[in-house]
């Protein structure tokens, strides 16, 4: 059974959290739907796929349908998964608006999210380069050439955060390897995009330098999981618990986490 079109209505604007390229990729259509939140602009594309298909991306929403579905069909289609679409398109758009409030400038005053805190970055004349903590000022110096490029300043401020990185973790491991009753191998940084940590059977820990943007009770749980896992190698109601016997109040820590991904962290 066909769903019922909308009942024509004044045209209203494109809703705010849709987002359409201005000009359609080769083959495709920009395409406009009235929905019950307000005006939705999709882009079209015809394709040898056997059923319509739904991407949404930070451009907005693309439908990818047979040729020989009518478009009267298509648009049923989209108006019978009106809630997950608004829902997707919502969201996308919630997440680009923290990336562009999050994004750094790289400039004397800047705030590098640090600790769960932030460190003010102040940026001095040098014909060497150097980089300082000031703890009681709560600033991070970064001397370097008038001319040096805006990469060289990411890259020494990069550099200092995986050097406090490594510190940290190699203090917090072993308190936690105690606590579980466990022994790891080695450890090691890594710049993953997706991922804040990875623990191999052969006992090696891998933790993402980018967690020291994070509160030390971000840190910990990250620790805590991965030495977990030297103890259940799985997500099972029992690694949780083994977790919890060590750091209780997880599930706290791991939604900040998954709030804010590395996407809306500082970029290097």
């Amino acid at each position: 059974m066909k769903a019922a079109r909308k009942p024509a209505t004044a045209e209203q604007p494109p809703l705010a959290w849709t987002s359409s390229p201005a000009a359609p990729p080769p083959g495709a259509s920009l395409r406009r739907l009235q929905l019950a939140a307000g005006m939705l602009d999709y882009v079209l594309l015809r394709s040898k796929r056997r059923t319509i298909g739904f991407l949404i991306s930070d451009s907005g929403l693309r439908v990818t349908a047979p040729r020989w579905v009518t478009l009267r069909d298509i648009e049923a289609a989209i108006l019978g998964k009106e809630s997950w679409i608004v829902s997707k398109l919502r969201l996308r758009h919630e997440r680009a608006s923290q990336r562009s409030a999050s994004r750094m400038e790289w400039r004397d005053g800047a705030a590098l999210p640090y600790l769960g805190g932030a460190l003010t970055l102040r940026l001095h004349a040098a014909p060497v380069a150097a980089i300082y903590h000031h703890a009681a000022s709560n600033e991070l110096a970064v001397h370097l050439p008038d001319d040096a490029p805006e990469e060289a300043l990411k890259d020494m401020v990069k550099h200092w955060l995986q050097q406090q990185a490594h510190r940290l973790f190699a203090e917090r491991l072993p308190l936690y390897a105690e606590r579980l009753g466990v022994q790891y191998r080695a450890f090691t940084l890594t710049s993953a995009r997706t991922q804040w940590g990875s623990c191999t059977a052969a006992g090696t820990i891998r933790l993402n330098w980018r967690l020291m943007h994070f509160a030390h009770e971000q840190i910990d749980y990250v620790v805590a999981h991965e030495l977990a896992h030297l103890r259940e190698m799985n997500h099972s109601p029992r690694f949780w618990a083994i977790v919890a016997s060590v750091f209780p109040d997880y599930a706290a820590a791991r939604k900040v986490l998954r709030e804010r991904g590395p996407e809306l962290l500082p970029g290097f």
